[in-house]
């Protein structure tokens, strides 16, 4: 008796992208791979494979640093004075052509160890006359205020604006990032604001370099300019410069007088606000 002849099954739909459907079963290859959530749409992939960043580096320790060069330098004054080491090292033996470069810098390390500027300015009228004296003072007095800027930057900013607060400070440091060179130039105009305190005060701020170099070698022309003269003039007490210098020098603390005074009366209000 004949097989019975069975027609083959129908054929069955045809996939979605059109490709041919293959004949015969389809071989294992193994158990599927269970895959995590999709990403979000829009988002990164996370690499699980990166190591995760570290703790962020304290900026404390350099300010310590900052701290330590500063108090380092400020003793050393209980070992030498600029004043003194000008006066001998400039005056008696020294060739011309290293007494401006040696002035000019110990005039700035001077500066950045906070001996007081009057002093180094007299010096400089004393030793030197008006000219080169106030040339002379004014080039230590810009690199000594850019070694202090650049130390209190680089080893301070991080550290110390962690501690502004308050809307006074606040306003402060706006004013200093967005008119930097106005506000140092106004800082350097008057004679009774500490100039030291101005230069760490500034590099906290956002003020930019240059405008801080340009505004503090123009700023304290006028001043510097006063010392010198009064000290070049010593010792003629009732001569016209003698006499000019030192009237100059009672305007400008009459000038710092108001200004400290007008800033108080506007802090005052900006708190009451």
């Amino acid at each position: 008796m004949p097989a019975p002849v069975t027609s083959p099954p129908p054929p069955g739909p045809a996939p979605a992208d059109g490709s041919a459907m293959a004949e015969g079963p389809t071989p294992a290859v193994g158990p599927a791979v269970a895959e995590g959530p999709a990403p979000e749409h829009g988002a990164a992939p996370v690499d699980t494979a990166a190591p995760a960043d570290g703790p962020a580096r304290s900026p404390w320790p350099r300010f310590a640093l900052l701290v330590a060069i500063l108090g380092a330098a400020a003793g050393s004054l209980l070992l030498w004075s600029p004043t003194a080491l000008l006066d001998g090292g400039l005056s008696h033996g020294m060739p011309w052509y290293w007494r401006g470069p040696l002035f000019a810098a110990v005039y700035a390390v001077g500066t950045v160890a906070f001996f007081p500027r009057p002093a180094l300015n007299a010096a400089a009228g004393l030793l030197l006359g008006l000219q080169e004296g106030l040339l002379l003072a004014v080039l230590g007095t810009t690199l000594g205020a850019a070694a202090a800027f650049g130390l209190a930057r680089w080893l301070g900013q991080d550290a110390l604006r962690r501690l502004l607060r308050g809307r006074v400070l606040v306003a402060l440091d706006r004013r200093f990032t967005d008119q930097g060179f106005r506000s140092v130039l106004l800082l350097r105009l008057f004679p009774g604001l500490p100039f030291q305190a101005a230069n760490y005060g500034a590099a906290v701020s956002g003020v930019r370099f240059g405008s801080f170099i340009g505004a503090t070698a123009l700023g304290v022309i006028p001043v510097t300019a006063v010392y010198v003269a009064a000290a070049a003039t010593a010792r003629e007490p009732g001569s016209t410069g003698f006499l000019l210098s030192f009237g100059a020098l009672g305007l400008l603390g009459l000038a710092t007088l108001v200004q400290v005074g007008r800033a108080a009366a506007r802090r005052r209000r900006t708190v009451a606000d």
